[in-house]
């Protein structure tokens, strides 16, 4: 079965779908968009260094996007107001990771696959690698839900529980820099701050509940990956970005769905 090409891109599209949903859902209930689009930009940068020193371009990734996110979280604390601050590590770390690439002699790098994802080339390693960072997400997710949900709510409240909202800041970070490591061969590190939102989005107004969101999220995720990657084969498109349009398509016709249902009598 995983040796038709497209059959690993749906397997694939699925498990980043499953991986950026309950995610997704806590950068919209934070309002950290601009935030998760800083740290998705730096992983380019952990690809340039990853070629560079030959280890896992995962790995890289990682460790890149995780060095971007404390850094803006501890720089944050400093007096720097955060859209700034974001706005110019953000687009640093893309332009610092675009000339690194430039000097890696020898080695040949098709540069439109890691910015706008490569998902039709998908090996069975990058399989186990996506949903292995997938199932690492989810579980840390799953793990602390509840102090997560009540850091987000209310900090105050927080610490009157016993939580310390830093620490649940940091659990974020870290599933953040997962995702982005995981996306970027589906759709690559431009397209995946839209990948984290657009789902949450869409499903927040079908939800009644933080864990109904999560769930609706990642079906709107796992639809979009399918739909986009059928869409792309048809018309001979973009695979990473089709996605991305079939999930606003899905943002939407849900948002014209809810304003002709309150418009009507």
């Amino acid at each position: 079965m995983l040796d038709d090409f497209m059959t690993r891109a749906t397997i694939a599209g699925i498990g980043v779908a499953f991986a950026a949903a309950p995610l997704g859902c806590f950068v919209v209930w934070r309002r950290m968009a601009y935030f998760g689009d800083a740290t998705a930009h730096a992983a380019i940068l952990g690809v340039a260094l990853s070629l560079a020193f030959q280890i896992s371009i995962f790995i890289g990734a990682v460790v890149v996007s995780l060095i971007m996110a404390l850094t803006v979280t501890l720089l944050a604390g400093r007096g720097y107001a955060m859209d700034t601050l974001l706005g110019v590590l953000a687009h640093s770390a893309l332009a610092f990771g675009l000339v690194a690439v430039s000097f890696l002699s020898g080695i040949r790098i098709d540069l439109m696959a890691y910015l706008f994802g490569d998902i039709l080339a998908v090996s069975r390693t990058d399989l186990a690698v996506i949903w292995g960072g997938a199932a690492l997400v989810v579980a840390l997710i799953v793990w602390r839900w509840s102090p997560l949900l009540t850091s987000t709510l209310n900090e105050e409240l927080a610490f009157a529980s016993g939580l310390n909202p830093r620490r649940e800041q940091l659990i974020l970070t870290v599933a953040l820099a997962i995702t982005v490591a995981v996306a970027i061969k589906v759709v690559g590190v431009i397209l995946i701050a839209a990948l984290l939102i657009i789902p949450a989005a869409a499903a927040r107004g079908l939800s009644r509940t933080p864990e109904s969101m999560a769930v609706i999220a990642a079906a709107i995720g796992a639809i979009s990956a399918v739909a986009g990657l059928q869409g792309a084969y048809i018309f001979d498109t973009p695979a990473g970005p089709s996605i991305v349009c079939v999930a606003t398509l899905i943002f939407a016709g849900l948002n014209l769905f809810g304003w002709r249902k309150q418009s009507s009598p």
